[in-house]
């Protein structure tokens, strides 16, 4: 084990939140280091490495780059795709936070003899018992601790969040009075980085030029997490065009009547009503997507409650302060919605959560996230709903 002492690695995104985050860790008395990963550059701009550069020359802080994009397509983009072509509505932010950037800011870490890592997430930590949490940030409309349960006790215990107690309004004041109006009026970026907008042309712009080996079965679409796996033809992203693996399908009802016709089942999530292209005398929601016909099932959106949650992948924090009680709160979207539940976990090893009212929309492939008196009790990946 690293003794602590007062260095720390700080992620610098070149955004207002983690140059902020620079700034206030040096005015809590760490000697800080800057690093800006390279995972995504978003018509190839990389004007976010000279801001980080600037900004760390102008703070008097040492910085460096860090080329992770190739890991990056790898456990992300790949991911990504994968996840919609399988019918399921993935979560990047969360995968890259727990799996990827924490740890591999902890590695680089490690191997500079530095004690502390630090990112401009707006969340905060506790410690209660031995044991470090995660809780909610100052500011409500910017916490981001729904990301982040699946940090382990070797991550938590070494980090620092800087911005978890300040709201963004006070962020850019902050750099303001320091005389940092460029940080201070950086617009906030919004959505995943590497598709801020609409995931599809995305997904179409990936299937048409990325080299990766797709596999269709003639029956079913499985994902292992790399490739799609089956024993029929062998599709090669970098040489079919994306309709030969995308193609126009068939809305249904719940009693498979025909509605209309959609433009390809990876376009469509569980519990979606806008962008349908559907003009019905009701609203109607996605309820299920069926890979193997190219279906989407249309339904009412009280079709779409269910009850139990079944998920994979979990991490929890502390099994006492979850595990059998009847006021856990959980949350599978990031923003306002907050569902009471119990959670078991089964003999399969899976966690089953028992929701005390229904819940709509709820997809394979969602982050599942639990807490309790404000702390961040752990989460998961589900895999099923009923």
């Amino acid at each position: 084990m690293m003794e602590e002492n007062k260095r720390v690695l700080l992620g610098m995104s070149g955004g207002t939140d983690s140059s902020v985050a620079a700034m206030r860790l040096l005015e809590a008395g760490y000697e800080v280091t800057g690093v800006t990963f390279r995972f995504y550059e978003l018509n190839e701009s990389t004007e976010y490495l000279e801001d980080a550069r600037n900004l760390a020359e102008r703070l008097g802080i040492r910085h460096i780059t860090y080329d992770a994009r190739e890991v990056f397509n790898k456990q992300i983009l790949e991911y990504f795709v994968h996840e919609y072509l399988a019918g399921h509505t993935p979560v990047p932010c969360t995968l890259c936070n727990n799996r990827l950037k924490w740890p591999l800011l902890a590695r680089i870490a490690d191997e500079m003899g530095i004690f502390y890592i630090a990112t401009g997430h707006y969340v905060q930590k506790v410690k209660l018992e031995d044991t470090y949490y995660i809780t909610h940030a100052v500011d409500p409309d910017k916490d981001q601790s729904f990301f982040l349960w699946g940090l382990k006790q070797d991550i938590l215990s070494r980090i620092l969040l800087p911005m978890g107690g300040i709201t963004k309004v006070e962020a850019r004041a902050w750099a303001a009075e320091r005389g940092f109006q460029k940080v201070a009026t950086k617009k906030d970026s919004i959505g995943v980085c590497f598709c801020p907008m609409d995931y599809r042309n995305f997904l179409k712009n990936w299937l048409v030029s990325n080299g990766q080996t797709l596999v269709r079965n003639s029956q079913t679409l499985v994902s292992n997490g790399q490739t799609l796996v089956s024993n029929g033809q062998t599709l090669v992203g970098n040489s079919q065009p994306w309709s030969a693996m995308v193609k126009r399908g068939r809305f249904v009802d719940e009693k498979g009547n025909f509605i209309a016709w959609h433009e390809g089942y990876p376009f469509y999530t569980i519990g979606q009503r806008r962008g349908l292209g559907v003009h019905l005398n009701r609203p109607v929601f996605v309820k299920e997507i069926n890979t193997e016909k190219n279906e989407v099932v249309l339904s009412s959106l009280s079709a779409l409650e269910k009850t139990e949650m079944w998920l994979k992948d979990w991490n929890i924090v502390n099994r006492e302060r979850i595990l059998g009680h009847s006021d856990i709160i959980v949350k599978i979207r990031y923003r306002k919605q907050e569902n009471h539940c119990t959670v078991t976990i089964t003999s399969d090893n899976k966690l089953h959560v028992q929701l005390h009212e229904p819940l709509t929309a709820i997809a394979p492939g969602q982050a599942a996230a639990f807490y309790k008196d404000g702390l961040l009790l752990g989460g998961g990946i589900i895999i099923e709903s009923r």
